[in-house]
């Protein structure tokens, strides 16, 4: 029977590259609704509603997200889908466990809604870790596994979002387990979060249903995990030429995928999406057929979407179209058979925004920044938490302080790290200094810190940080830096005190403007504000801070800020390691 002579939408003179084979063939690809109808011999006689010339140009399917938090952008749905989809990317499955943590359920349902406006493809996890350790943090809410069971039924869910509670799976944590079970009864797929879990540990939390991990590992643990059938999740921390050579090395090459995580609105702007990741991971040394793989047909398989990650006949018309396979920013996207728009289309009015009033914390004073002890005067060994310029890792060391009328007399050696409280009015704190980088006068308060998003503040002044601290409190949420003598960095985050609802571009000069601002004062990390943001995150190794006190994360145990009196001839030693 002769191919239609119609279609909708007709791409001619280009080449198609087949995922399944490596080849680029020339055709002219027929689109029919949302569908390729057919891959026409060059040139055929077709009506076509709209042509695109795709002369020279390579045609490949659009760019999957297995693993993304929209938040994490720091914009709305909409303003996300209207920033990312001419750069690729045109289906994410989002894991919306910022938001959840802090509104619960109603805020994952607002971000279902607002995805469903949007011509990006917005698929969801429901989140298993809310909050990610219990009983070791405060947030605004507290998902039960009955939650869970009705949330796996909503429509366009998924998955079960990663189990950052690796210990707890693998210690049979009784509220974990139950779950995990309740997901694998309801039969979606189980993300995981473990990194550089191994041998007997791992085995059991594969055991518990859990098959894909997104965190950065050893190279060693990475092929550990891939040869036992885990889906290896790779994002930009973790592509390091050793890991590439590593996996390309083996007899067979893993399916793996390509995933954001977590990229804030000014490395879209001006980096990318997934074409940023996949930049990155072509000059670790990966294949180009692999890359693109790795961004289409993997993740498509690994949510189960049959539809898409491929061009061919009956399958979703989400296309790239490429100047070559070395440069994965698209020339033109079409997703679900229609042009998408450019990518300098203005901004989406702002989101309705039910979550304005998430910060329930009163104005600090200095008073506030007292890290008050119960101990008599003298000197002391206390613990403190290391950063590295590199990633979120983080090391236990030790800081000589002195304690006078019970108060720990912190400034002018050490720089310190307060978590407050915000969800409900509880007046909970907690403190520990931070060691790793040569900081001047400053401070950095956030209302977006993972995962409880309760007031993170780091600086080396009281002043400052009340000042920082109480800037965040009155927007209703956001960051803030203000170094000695220089005007403040701000930006707002006033949905649930994690997004703007302003357009991306006015996000992106604020998150900029943060950076710049951490960097002047010298934290210098190669992602400072997801350095910053983690310092809560009770499930990061290994070492952090919550309003609760401080956890030791391997064990899930609470770690004394004390170590021991300081010998008589100590002096005030800023940052050394320790077990």
């Amino acid at each position: 029977m002769p191919l239609p002579h119609r279609c909708d939408l007709l791409i001619r003179g280009a080449r198609v590259v087949s995922v399944h084979t490596g080849e680029a063939r020339p055709a002219d690809v027929m689109i029919t609704g949302e569908l390729v109808r057919a891959l026409a011999r060059p040139g055929a006689a077709v009506e076509a509603g709209q042509v695109i010339d795709g002369t020279g140009l390579l045609v490949a399917p659009g760019y999957v997200d297995a693993h993304m938090h929209v938040e994490s952008s720091l914009l709305a749905p909409a303003e996300f889908a209207r920033v990312t989809l001419p750069r690729g990317t045109t289906t994410v499955l989002a894991d919306p466990h910022e938001i959840v943590n802090v509104v619960g359920r109603d805020g994952m349902a607002w971000m279902i809604e607002q995805g469903r406006a949007t011509a990006q493809t917005m698929l969801w996890a429901v989140p298993s870790c809310v909050p990610s350790l219990d009983g070791f943090e405060t947030t605004g809410f507290r998902l039960t596994t009955e939650d869970i069971a009705e949330m796996l039924t909503w429509d366009d869910v998924l998955t079960l979002g990663e189990v950052m509670d690796y210990r707890g799976v693998v210690g049979g944590d009784p509220r974990t387990m139950g779950i995990v079970r309740e997901a694998r009864r309801s039969g979606v797929r189980l993300d995981g979060h473990c990194p550089n879990l191994s041998g007997d540990d791992l085995n059991e939390y594969l055991w518990a249903g859990i098959d894909s991990d997104h965190t950065k590992n050893s190279a060693a643990v990475a092929v550990e995990k891939a040869g036992l059938g885990m889906t290896l999740m790779l994002q930009e921390k973790s592509l390091s030429p050793e890991l590439v050579r590593v996996l390309q090395e083996l007899p067979v090459l893993p399916d793996f995928c390509l995933v954001t995580d977590d990229i804030a609105a000014d490395v879209i702007m001006d980096r990318g999406h997934l074409d940023h990741i996949a930049r990155v991971a072509l000059e670790a040394g990966m294949a180009p057929l692999t890359v693109l793989r790795s961004l289409s047909l993997h993740p498509a398989r690994r949510l189960g979407l049959d539809d898409r990650g491929v061009v061919a006949p009956g399958k979703r018309a989400d296309l790239v179209l490429l100047r070559s396979m070395t440069d994965f920013t698209p020339v033109a996207v079409v997703c679900g058979g229609k042009v998408v728009g450019p990518a300098d289309a203005p901004p989406r009015a702002a989101a309705a925004n039910p979550f304005g009033a998430s910060v329930n914390l009163a104005p600090l004073t200095e008073a506030d920044l007292a890290w008050r002890v119960d101990l008599p005067d003298g000197r002391y060994v206390f613990r403190c938490i290391q950063v590295n310029p590199e990633d979120t890792y983080t090391l236990p060391g030790t800081v000589t302080l002195a304690v006078r009328d019970g108060v720990v007399q912190w400034e002018g050696v050490t720089a310190l790290l307060a978590v407050y409280e915000r969800h409900r009015r509880s007046g909970r704190r907690a403190m520990v200094p931070v060691t790793g980088f040569e900081l001047g006068r400053g401070a950095v308060a956030t209302s977006y810190a993972h995962d409880s998003h309760n007031i993170t503040v780091v600086g080396t002044g009281a002043r400052l940080m009340c000042d920082t601290a109480n800037w965040v409190i009155g927007a209703h949420g956001g960051m803030c830096v203000q170094l000695a003598g220089r005007e403040p960095a701000r930006l707002r985050l006033p949905v649930a005190g994690v997004m703007s609802d302003r357009g991306a571009e006015e996000v992106a000069d604020g998150v900029r403007g943060v950076r710049e601002a951490l960097h002047a004062w010298g934290w210098r990390h190669r992602n400072a504000l997801m350095s910053v943001a983690t310092l809560p995150l009770p499930v990061s190794p290994q070492i952090k801070l919550t309003d609760l006190g401080l956890v030791r994360v391997s064990d899930r145990t609470w770690e004394p800020a004390v170590v021991s009196p300081a010998p008589p001839e100590a002096g005030d030693a800023v940052g050394r390691p320790g077990a």
